[in-house]
């Protein structure tokens, strides 16, 4: 078996990662010379290098980001009072280990999406699954289900990811049903799993944003359990 045969033998067993290095590494161990054990440990390791970032990038893509946003290029200078300590024990993602939640808060132009978006990329990295919505969109996707009848598996989804970052609340005008969907998203990930809200409106302002004030106290007092505040 040639170079070439074996190139298509290992993708055809889904080894794409050591074909596509296998020439290489080949050249590497006749000029070094390599012992075979160490030319195996190249090859198997390119391969595992290589699914890890081929699942990092499904994750990324699957998360749904508006912006592929990271806390390098992030401005802290921009506000001076910002807590850095806590965005940088966020990015840890230990909260989302500990099942705990966030909550960003600040008028426009803050920085609150950044952030959010840099956690969760922060998070996929260090292996948890996690979902991006703006607000509006995420209403407008179980409005969607409901008509379709696959509420039951959005639902599922809504409850199970390990970090869920729904953005931008207070941005636009919500639909009556905003406060019962909301609720019951966060009622059924409270200590199971992790959520991150950003908003421009103080917690304050929220029952009449949505337009009942007990439900949105239920809300609150599972968020703020085991939460995070970020003022911007």
């Amino acid at each position: 078996m040639n170079v070439i045969e074996l190139q298509r033998a290992l993708r055809q067993l889904r080894l794409g990662g050591i074909a596509a290095v296998l020439e290489t590494r080949l050249h590497q161990a006749q000029a070094e010379p390599m012992a075979p054990i160490d030319l195996i440990s190249c090859l198997v390791s390119d391969e595992l290098t290589r699914r890890g970032d081929r699942l990092l990038e499904r994750r990324r893509k699957a998360a749904g980001f508006r912006d592929l946003h990271s806390l390098d290029n992030f401005d802290f200078t921009f506000n001076k009072k910002m807590n850095r300590s806590l965005v940088f024990d966020l990015a840890t993602a230990n909260f989302v280990a500990r099942h705990e939640d966030a909550l960003f808060l600040g008028p426009p132009g803050t920085g609150k999406s950044h952030l959010a978006q840099a956690i969760g990329l922060a998070a996929i990295q260090q292996g948890y699954r996690v979902l991006y919505r703006e607000a509006h969109s995420l209403l407008a996707e179980i409005a969607d289900a409901n008509l379709d009848g696959t509420r039951k598996q959005r639902m599922e989804l809504l409850s199970t990811v390990s970090l869920l970052i729904i953005d931008d609340l207070g941005m636009r005008k919500l639909p009556s049903t905003a406060t019962e969907e909301l609720l019951e998203i966060i009622m059924r990930r409270y200590e199971r799993v992790s959520t991150l809200h950003t908003s421009n409106r103080p917690v304050e302002d929220w029952g009449k944003l949505l337009g009942d004030t007990a439900a949105v106290t239920a809300m609150l007092d599972r968020l703020l359990h085991h939460g995070h505040v970020l003022k911007c």
